[in-house]
Order: structure tokens, then C-alpha cells, then sequence
């Protein structure tokens, strides 16, 4: 197995299932760094097509007579199926075969780290913080896991030797970090395919706290179940708008979709705070940002204009369309509360308007595991199309369907729609406020609906 002294011997590396957020973001790391890069996916996407226009060779057939069979490490996801016939032919002839999690270990063995976990809210937080980090001249080297909008990327480097990472739970990932910062937005139940049950994902995130390095700092929302197990040399509670939290709000005030607050410590205050983007959860994550920043002890002036600048992630609050007449924001959200979070967030902007809602549920497991939960925060909507389930890495499992979520919905306005029936209702309906969320292909809708609206 390599070590991090032993990074600098890797000259040809391989990815299976190059096209992940976080496999995208290491091949672009090994790209920067003059290796040479090359990889597989099943599909061809937006993400596999910018890494390809950068120089690296990907294919998306599982054929043998297409992989490099002289690479000195050949980096997997836990989404690649056991049997991939890639994985199996590398692992049967002894190449030196890693989890993405395990290069993420090598790369950060040596470094300044600040980890950003958490079941909802991680990718925004760690691109608010590695974007401040850069946008101040402070500097950072950046693994994201969401394309920020400001660059056009999910990786940077710098010649600062401090790493901001997305401190990933699936898989367990994120206990092979070692954070000098760690950030812990949220410890709700998901993955419970991996972890069974919801104690053992607290479980995860209690050890996650304890990998915080002597002398280190960790920052955790107000708030979170077993926080007097979350304990470090230096700590921190956020939380948006509670006062018994060490960093939250002041003087919150909403102006044109643009959120203006003081973020405010008993020892100090950052005041006239401008974030532009929608969605009440993203005052929270700004604040845990600027609390990472001042602890770093980033100057305020360069706080404010650093997190005024952030234009976001995208597929997070993002603006699709915007005018009078039609609004259309894309989201992430895959999980009941972040569904929760995002409809609270959009009503604090556009109470008057009717909110339509299209989601695509992701994964059966989390369907089945968390039935009721989102049945709940999908009613918080005024009118709900769900979209069949996104199965991304597994099979069917019997009665677990996107009708078994309507049937457990209060809403009278909802139902279950085929892509093509929803572009159709769509035409005919024109809604004036429209959101569309989740984690699997729905995104690929945007353009289509964008334009009917528009």
C-alpha cells in the first residue's frame, strides 16, 4: 500500500467511475500535479466532458481491451458495483487497488486540514469556507463535492499546504481524515444501508469529532444529538437565529433575495453580512464558514467581501430562471430535512407565490428508511409531481415506489408523473414558482423546463 511519502511515485493513475463528484475532484488533483489521468464511467456527462476537454482519457464501456494495464494505482468508488469487471480484473492481478477514500488519506497526512462532515448541508459549508480561504488571499488547496459556481470546479490547488475537504460519512470515508478543523453540520439518519441504524451514524460522527487532531478546533451546529460527546480543544456551536449557540444571527433582513446579518460571537462580531442566496438554512452556513474564518483569524473586511461574493454551488439554491413572471430554482436535496430546509428557505423569499415542487426520490433504501419523514416535508408544499425513484447503485425493492411516498402525503395537489408526463404538465400548467430537487438525473430536465417557463 503507498504511503504519503510514496504520492510522489505515482506517475500513471486510474479512476472507476471517474465521473463522481468526489473521483472528479482527485483526478483533477493528479492532473495539476502532471500525472497522467485516465478513467471509466458509465455515462457520459457535463463533468466527464470538462475532465476529458482537460486532457484525461476516459472511456464508458466496461471492455478490458480499453483500460491501461501499466498504472500504478487504480482508484474505485464504494458506487462501483463488486463485480465491475474493471475492479475485478485489477484486483485479480494485484494492482495496487484504493477506495477514493484512501487517497484522500495520503493526500491529507501531511497537511493543515479542515474536514467539513455531515449528512446535509457539507458541500455548501466546505465550498463557503475553501472559497473565503481563497477569495482573502489566505489560500487553500479544495475538494469539494458540488461544482462552485465561482470557479467552474470542484478541486483548486495552492502553494498553501491547508486542504478543505468534504469529510464524506458514506462508507464510513470520512474516519480516514485527520482534521485540524473539523465542521459537523448535521448528524440525521441516511445511509442506513451502510450503518443499519440511526445510533450507529451518530455513532460515525462522535468518532469523526474524536479524529480532530490535539490542540485542534471543532465547529458543530447548536444543537445535534450527543453533543457533550462532541468535544475538542477549541469549540464552537452555530445555529442561525438561537442565541445559545456561540456564533449566530443578528439583525437579519431580507432585501431582493439577498439576505443582509450580523454573525456575532460573545468575543466578536462581523456585521453588515451580505449573502446572496436564497435559502434561510445558507445564513447557518455562512455562519459556520465565517466562524472557521475567524478562528483562522481572517480579517472581517475580507469575510464580508469574500462570502458577498459567493455566487454558491451549483445544484444548491440554485437561480435557473428568474424573472417577473416565472421563477425556477434547482436543488440537491435527497434527504427529508434538506427538502425541509428548502422549502422553508424559498417561502422566506416568495411567500406570495404558489410553490410546485417536481422531486425525484433517490436511492430505495432511503425511500423505504425515511418513507415518512419525507412524506411530511413534502407536504410543506403546495403542490407536489414526484418523479419515479433514481435507483443510481441499486435493484428495486418490492413496494418501495414514488406512490408509496404520495400515499403517505396529507397534500390534496400531488402526483406521480414519468419525466415526459411531467414536461407535458408542465406546458399546459406554467406555474409561477418552481422547484425541482434531488440527487439523481433530474437535473438533465433543467434546460427543457426552463425553456417552457420562459
Amino acid at each position: 500500500m503507498y504511503q504519503v511519502s510514496k504520492l510522489r511515485d505515482i506517475k500513471k493513475i486510474y479512476f472507476i467511475g471517474i465521473g463522481g463528484i468526489g473521483m472528479s475532484a482527485l483526478a483533477r488533483y493528479f492532473k495539476s500535479r502532471g500525472n497522467e489521468v485516465s478513467g471509466y464511467d458509465k455515462t457520459s456527462t457535463v463533468l466527464t466532458r470538462t475532465l476529458e476537454a482537460s486532457g484525461i482519457d476516459i472511456h464508458y464501456e466496461e471492455r478490458l481491451d480499453l483500460i491501461p494495464k501499466d498504472v500504478d494505482v487504480v482508484v474505485y468508488t464504494p458506487a462501483i458495483p463488486a463485480q465491475q469487471t474493471e475492479l475485478v480484473f485489477y484486483k485479480a492481478n494485484n494492482y495496487t487497488v484504493v477506495k477514493r477514500s484512501d487517497v484522500l488519506q495520503w493526500i491529507t497526512e501531511g497537511s493543515f486540514n479542515i474536514c467539513v462532515g455531515g449528512t446535509h448541508g457539507k458541500t455548501t459549508v466546505t465550498s463557503m469556507i475553501a472559497h473565503l480561504l481563497r477569495h482573502s488571499g489566505y489560500g487553500c488547496n479544495a475538494f469539494l463535492g458540488g461544482i462552485a459556481s465561482n470557479y467552474q470546479t470542484n478541486f483548486w490547488s495552492s502553494e498553501r499546504n491547508v486542504v478543505v475537504v468534504e469529510a464524506d460519512e458514506y462508507d464510513r470515508s470520512f474516519l480516514k481524515l485527520v482534521p485540524d478543523v473539523a465542521v459537523i453540520t448535521s448528524m440525521d439518519p441516511d445511509h442506513l444501508d451502510i450503518y443499519g441504524t440511526p445510533e450507529a451514524v451518530k455513532d460515525a460522527f462522535v468518532e469523526f469529532s474524536q479524529k480532530v487532531k490535539p490542540g485542534g478546533c471543532l465547529v458543530t451546529r447548536y444543537g445535534l444529538a450527543r453533543s457533550e460527546e462532541l468535544i475538542a480543544a477549541h469549540q464552537y456551536t452555530y445555529d442561525y437565529k438561537n442565541s445559545a449557540a456561540a456564533v449566530h444571527a443578528e439583525n437579519l433582513r431580507i432585501d431582493n433575495g439577498s439576505y443582509y446579518f450580523d454573525a456575532v460571537h460573545a468575543d466578536w462580531v462581523v456585521s453588515d453580512v451580505a449573502l446572496h442566496m436564497g435559502g434561510l438554512h445558507n445564513i447557518e452556513n455562512a455562519i459556520a464558514a465565517i466562524t472557521v474564518a475567524k478562528y483562522l483569524r481572517i480579517e472581517d473586511e475580507k469575510i464580508r467581501a469574500a462570502i458577498a461574493d459567493f455566487k454558491g454551488v451549483k445544484r444548491r439554491f440554485e437561480y435557473v430562471l428568474k424573472t417577473r413572471e416565472h421563477i425556477l430554482i434547482d436543488d440537491y436535496a435527497h434527504h427529508p430535512e434538506e427538502l425541509r430546509a428548502l422549502i422553508s428557505g424559498v417561502r422566506s423569499l416568495f411567500a406570495e407565490r404558489k410553490l410546485v415542487l417536481i422531486f425525484q426520490p433517490h436511492l430505495f433504501s432511503r425511500t423505504k428508511d425515511l418513507a415518512d419523514a419525507f412524506a411530511e416535508s413534502l407536504d410543506m408544499a403546495d403542490e407536489v409531481i414526484l418523479l419515479p425513484i433514481y435507483p443510481a447503485r441499486e435493484l428495486p425493492m418490492e413496494g418501495v415506489t414514488s406512490q408509496m411516498l404520495l400515499d403517505r402525503m396529507q397534500l390534496k395537489e400531488k402526483q406521480v408523473l414519468e419525466k415526459q408526463e411531467m414536461l407535458e404538465w408542465m406546458k399546459t400548467n406554467k406555474p409561477s414558482l418552481v422547484v425541482m430537487a434531488g440527487a439523481g438525473d433530474i437535473d438533465t430536465l433543467l434546460t427543457t423546463v426552463k425553456e417552457i417557463l420562459a
